[in-house]
């Protein structure tokens, strides 16, 4: 079978304070996401999030169902957002084919029974990174572009975050029911993400960071404001963020990460700050 999945479940600010190294990344991070001709989910109690990838090299992959949904296909009762990370490709929703390039989106709404993940060049294969929640209502399938994302530039150089935000599945873009992804660049010399940190209590959260150059890494800073963790990653892969925790990284380098939202609140900017000289 080509789709393999994971169960992670939610865990409190009380819990997580407890745990070593070892049982953060067992708990939060996401270290495969791609593999040939494969798709990897996992699928968290925070918010019913469904996190994942697939690299379609030889084959054709289907997007199939999992138990854990206890659905006859994958979107009975979901919604889904694509945003490709590699080479050019196709994603082929009840027969319509859609032609995905690099750092390009797809929204998938509601009722859409079949979805087929192909690659235009077996030696560059697309990387389609799949975020996924539970839907009440049918919205339209969408692509969206850079050239069609909300586009918000933040940080400077001299705090080392001069980062461009690329809103592409948000309100202000495309309709969904609670989905929201985007993508953020960071400008070569700065290397901090979402500073200062924030939390949103009425939505979880789901980083995604990539274009890590070889021999470099993040660090992701979770936790309680007050009470702070970190979590070491490598490039392409992903890390659960729970509603009470913040959610920031630093890297050796600059990168581009993919943020995945979804909860009880559409509006972007709901978030409580937290100042920096008061992290702890």
């Amino acid at each position: 079978m080509a789709t393999t999945y994971e169960t992670r479940y939610a865990s409190s600010p009380n819990e997580t304070k407890q745990m070593d190294t070892e049982s953060l990344r067992k708990n939060f991070l996401i270290e495969k996401l791609f593999e040939e001709n494969k798709i990897h989910l996992v699928y968290t109690h925070y918010d019913r999030y469904i996190a994942g990838g697939v690299m379609p090299v030889s084959e054709t992959i289907k997007l199939e169902t999992i138990d854990a949904l206890k659905a006859p296909y994958f979107l009975e009762r979901r919604e889904l957002g694509i945003i490709n990370i590699g080479g050019a490709g196709t994603v082929t929703i009840n027969g319509d084919v859609y032609d995905i390039d690099f750092k390009e989106a797809l929204y998938v709404g509601k009722g859409n029974e079949e979805v087929l993940f192909a690659s235009n060049d077996a030696s560059n294969p697309a990387k389609f990174y799949l975020n996924s929640a539970p839907a009440h209502q049918v919205f339209p399938i969408k692509k969206v572009t850079k050239a069609d994302a909300e586009i918000v530039e933040l940080g400077s150089l001299e705090t080392a975050n001069h980062r461009i935000i690329n809103k592409l599945l948000v309100a202000s873009v495309v309709k969904t029911c609670q989905l929201q992804m985007g993508m953020t660049e960071l400008k070569t010399g700065s290397v901090w993400n979402t500073m200062p940190a924030h939390t949103h209590d009425r939505r979880m959260e789901v980083y995604c960071y990539f274009e890590v150059p070889q021999g470099q890494s993040v660090c992701h800073f979770m936790g309680q404001p007050q009470e702070t963790r970190h979590i070491w990653m490598q490039n392409e892969q992903a890390v659960i963020s729970p509603p009470w925790s913040v959610h920031a990284g630093a890297a050796t380098s600059n990168y581009t990460f993919i943020w995945g939202m979804a909860g009880e609140n559409m509006d972007y900017g709901d978030m409580d700050a937290c100042a920096i000289t008061e992290l702890r």
